[in-house]
């Protein structure tokens, strides 16, 4: 028998744009909210629901609304790169808020939910009441990746030569589901979005979290030392990648999420 309870059905709600954003809905309605928003390459279910996070975030009294970003999961699928932006990412999270009538809602993303989460916070100071920031750097990393090299062997099965690119293509297509054509334009798409900065960090109470061996670590310290209102919590012994499946990871944030945000002595401890 699974650990985990059967995920719900998705829902759509139409982004701005006149997109399809898959939703899931767990918990009492009448609870309060957590927006969930997962990473590149992964999805609400993968992220959030397969890793226990749902599972003990219901247990702990809060109604989970995890969205499938665009392109990605159950959400439409795009491959113009201009469907995909910062601004137009943020009006999908927003679009979701405003649909399930969600007026004080914590937030919770990983990565490049994260990114996506720190420019809605920024933008619904009055909506989003607090935040938990997973995996988030102070700028794209996938700038790097060499979108003409992902191009060619999308078409004729050119061997990528980058070591980054062929690193994120093999991540990608590893997920059953993915639609590789609609993430490289993604990437490429958001080649000039606007960055998490101090200038524009949200002023809500912030948890920012990253693994030990996570190579965003630092930045992932300079942004929260740069907020008005965060601490950081070092994910022991995990990776960019494994991050999400931690255990005090999910402890630590549930603990912020129910309570004054802790200081960093408090946080540096866990487990």
């Amino acid at each position: 028998m699974s650990l985990v309870p059967e995920a719900p059905r998705p829902r759509a709600v139409m982004s701005p744009d006149g997109l399809k954003i898959a939703t899931y809905d767990f918990g009492d309605p009448e609870a309060p909210a957590v927006v969930a928003v997962h990473g590149f390459a992964s999805g609400a279910l993968l992220n959030w629901h397969a890793s226990g996070w749902t599972r003990d975030l219901v247990r702990a009294g809060y109604r989970v609304v995890a969205i499938d970003q665009r392109g990605h999961g159950a959400s439409s699928k795009p491959h113009d790169p201009a469907a995909y932006s910062m601004d137009l990412l943020v009006a999908d999270v927003t679009a979701v808020i405003d649909t399930y009538l969600l007026d004080d809602a914590a937030y919770l993303g990983y990565s490049l939910g994260a990114r996506v989460g720190w420019h809605t916070a920024e933008r619904l100071p009055d909506r989003i009441t607090r935040a938990v920031f997973g995996g988030i750097p102070d700028a794209d990393p996938m700038r790097r990746v060499r979108v003409d090299q992902a191009k060619a062997y999308l078409a004729d099965g050119t061997a990528i030569e980058d070591r980054v690119t062929n690193g994120y293509l093999t991540m990608a297509g590893n997920v059953e589901g993915n639609d590789l054509a609609a993430l490289v334009a993604m990437v490429e798409g958001m080649r000039d979005s606007i960055e998490p900065t101090p200038s524009n960090a949200p002023s809500q109470p912030i948890l920012m979290a990253a693994g030990s061996e996570d190579g965003i670590r630092d930045s992932a310290v300079r942004l929260a030392a740069a907020a008005p209102d965060a601490s950081f919590f070092e994910i022991p012994g995990r990776n960019h990648f494994n991050a999400p499946t931690s255990r005090a990871f999910r402890e630590a944030a549930i603990r912020f999420l129910s309570g004054p945000a802790p200081t960093d002595a408090a946080l540096s401890g866990g487990r």
